[in-house]
């Protein structure tokens, strides 16, 4: 008797587990933090860009970068390189303690991309350089005391510009950083996020960005908006301002120019697993900001 009772409280013990293992997986699905409170920007959207070209791709999870002839996807630890015309997979590099590669751009032939150590604290941030002739990732910069995860880096006229992001209750801390010289080591000016932009980060931050004319668009974690942003003119200002808010055809992450196509980006579908490119688009209703890369376009002042 004793057994039958024994075998009779394994058995409900092991139906309520199987009961319970739903909720158990359903919670371990869970997405970033804040990614489930919203599922699209709670800012006024004007048309921007249109999606004209995917590749599907297993290291989209993190930006994609283009140039005349390649494409490349960029995961946590690699960086993928396409071939543009037939989409065929040429090349894959990693490097040991690669752990968090973010957005990416290319200069002088190569792609420099953002590197933390995300999540863990305390941050620790630099920025990786893959050449394509080699298939080498290496270390570009270290940065000793980084003031956050450094998620995307441009530069411009000489100068570097490094977005370093904080998350949840901390979202205000993200900073954009000027640095004058190429070592990065003389800083010139912190610029903030406007704060309907913060709000609008769902937690998260600001996955990348690029330099549009004499604005920079900066792309969500995981809304298919860009923030077009514009760089004080008063070199004691403390605030990037808001311009507009785009509509794009990429869920977040990073993104870069095309060269390629005419006013293009180059982005990723992270749940799709697909590199995405773009054009712009201006309809009758809505006018380019003036100044914007598209807008010189649209004029034919400018050549992609």
């Amino acid at each position: 008797m004793h057994l039958t009772r024994c075998l009779l409280l394994l058995c409900l013990l092991w139906l309520c587990l199987l009961g319970a293992l739903p909720a158990v997986a359903t919670a371990s699905e869970t997405a970033s933090p804040g990614e489930a409170a919203q599922t699209s920007s709670a800012l006024p959207t004007v048309p921007g860009y249109t999606e004209v070209q995917r590749l599907a791709s297993p290291h989209a999870t993190q930006a994609a970068a283009a140039d005349a002839h390649r494409l490349y996807a960029i995961s946590n630890t690699t960086v993928a390189t396409y071939d543009r015309t037939t989409g065929k997979l040429l090349a894959t590099a990693s490097a040991e303690g690669t752990e968090h590669l973010n957005s990416g751009f290319l200069h002088a032939g190569k792609l420099y991309a953002a590197h933390s150590n995300y999540p863990e604290l305390p941050h620790e941030s630099d920025i990786r350089v893959f050449d394509p002739e080699t298939n080498s990732l290496r270390v570009h910069h270290v940065f000793p005391d980084p003031p956050g995860s450094l998620v995307w880096c441009l530069r411009r006229d000489g100068h570097w510009w490094c977005c370093f992001a904080w998350y949840g209750d901390d979202n205000a801390r993200s900073v954009l950083i000027e640095y004058a010289d190429d070592d990065l080591a003389t800083e010139v000016r912190r610029l903030h996020f406007p704060p309907e932009v913060v709000a609008d980060f769902d937690g998260m931050s600001a996955s990348g960005g690029i330099w549009d004319g004499d604005t920079i668009l900066a792309s969500h974690h995981h809304y298919p908006v860009l923030y077009r942003l514009q760089v004080p003119a008063d070199p004691q200002a403390t605030m990037l301002d808001l311009v507009e808010t785009l509509a794009c055809p990429f869920p977040g992450q990073g993104i870069a120019v095309d060269p390629a196509t005419a006013g293009g980006l180059v982005g990723i579908d992270r749940p799709a697993r697909a590199i995405v490119l773009a054009t712009p688009v201006t309809p009758p209703c809505c006018e380019a900001t003036p100044g914007s890369r598209r807008s010189l376009l649209l004029q034919g002042s400018q050549t992609p």
